[in-house]
């Protein structure tokens, strides 16, 4: 038995069968054009955050297909397979994330009081605005990255965490329920240096059906 790369695993293939060619994902951007007009973000940092999403699907798609030609030409025990590998970490996560950011925009109302993650934000953080009050003062942090509200579905915990650009510091099988992003293309256009502005006015637009509906999937 024999084994052939599919989706980033190998795969058994049974013996005496052709070995199948390398299967390469192809990621498209998402349209979000369905953002502009947020009350709080203006066209032109949306466009140009849109835009720079758009590279990260890009560049996932491309080292994807030079890692995929290293292995093809027997080049993987190599300096550069060594850094596109690396660097699939920085393009996946920018792409993952800004789509997990941007789906959870464009909401007006505020999170259902009665809802299960209403009251699991309680049960772990003593009430909304104790939780919020964390999150902001995360997001509040020097430096550059996101925060994301986890669900451990493991312990069925919530936990608020600080992701150090795209690839360090994501809680292992947790789940994204709430994404901000904290570069300064996210809110310099607007806001210049005022970070503090910029979340507060991040936390009127939440889509909290989006955000409620990841913690049940």
């Amino acid at each position: 038995m024999g084994f052939y790369p599919i989706g980033g695993m190998l795969m058994p293939t049974k013996v005496g069968a052709a070995p199948m060619e390398a299967q390469t994902a192809v990621y498209s951007p998402k349209n979000y054009e369905n953002l502009i007009g947020t009350p709080g973000f203006s066209d032109t940092l949306l466009r140009n955050h849109f835009k720079l999403y758009q590279g990260y699907v890009t560049n996932t798609n491309l080292v994807l297909e030079k890692i995929g030609n290293l292995v093809k030409e027997a080049k993987d025990r190599t300096p550069e397979f060594n850094e596109l590998k690396r660097r699939l970490g920085w393009e996946f996560n920018g792409m993952r994330l800004h789509e997990y950011y941007f789906d959870n925009m464009g909401g007006k109302d505020p999170l259902d009081s009665t809802s299960p993650l209403t009251k699991l934000i309680a049960e772990n953080f003593g009430g909304f605005d104790r939780w919020q009050k964390e999150f902001v003062s995360t997001g509040s942090m020097r430096g550059i990255g996101w925060v994301i509200l986890y669900h451990d579905p493991v312990s069925g915990r919530l936990f608020n965490f600080w992701i150090e650009e795209h690839q360090a510091n994501h809680m292992a099988g947790g789940t994204p329920l709430l994404v901000m992003d904290v570069f300064e293309h996210a809110f310099i256009t607007d806001y210049g240096l005022d970070r503090g502005k910029y979340i507060e006015n991040f936390f009127k637009t939440i889509n909290w059906d989006i955000v409620s509906k990841r913690l049940k999937s």
